[in-house]
């Protein structure tokens, strides 16, 4: 069974903790990897112009005027959160986590944060567990189907009306679907 693999056991135990404290400690640098391979590759055959047009008067080096962009972006960020999270912690916490816990008693909705919300939607609207969440995986999956569908030589949505609209169209998808996560479950 894959729960069990994925667990190293029956339930929840301390191999469980001990494979996901590693996963969580190795991701960063996966993702610090495949950041240096996008470079490296950035590096070699350069960026792409949305519009399809390219022409190499008007390409300006990476250094100095993007890096020093890049640093002082990364310096307001960090002195954003920074900012918040010595002088007003709470600021982005939700009420719910104020309340006294009672174990009695199950809160009436509970909800995943909001950038989970269109997940949970899918999750929810369909009654079997596994067409739940083979619905979920095909609704992330079908956008890696963009790129091989994608065979025209311009790389943007400048020129293409149709593409502009189904992309406005999953923007709206994706709006519609977090709307409903919100909202308490009511019986059909």
């Amino acid at each position: 069974d894959l729960v069990q693999w994925v667990w190293g056991g029956f339930s929840v135990d301390n191999a469980t903790l001990t494979r996901f404290f590693a996963f969580h400690f190795l991701l960063p640098f996966i993702v610090a990897a495949a950041s240096m391979v996008h470079l490296l590759f950035l590096h070699e055959t350069g960026s792409n112009n949305p519009a399809g047009i390219n022409s190499d008067a008007d390409k300006v080096s990476f250094h100095p005027y993007f890096s020093y962009k890049d640093l002082l972006g990364f310096a307001a960020l960090l002195i954003t959160l920074t900012s918040i999270a010595l002088f007003t912690p709470n600021i982005l916490g939700d009420p719910d986590n104020f309340t006294p816990a009672n174990p009695l008693v199950t809160p009436p909705h509970i909800k995943p944060e909001w950038y989970f919300l269109f997940a949970y939607t899918i999750l929810r609207s369909i009654p079997n567990k596994l067409g739940g969440v083979l619905a979920l995986l095909f609704s992330i999956l079908v956008l890696m189907l963009v790129p091989i569908l994608h065979t025209s030589k311009q790389r943007g949505l400048t020129f293409r009306p149709f593409g502009q609209l189904m992309f406005w169209m999953l923007v709206a998808d994706m709006m519609i679907l977090t709307w409903i996560g919100g909202m308490p479950v009511e019986p059909p």
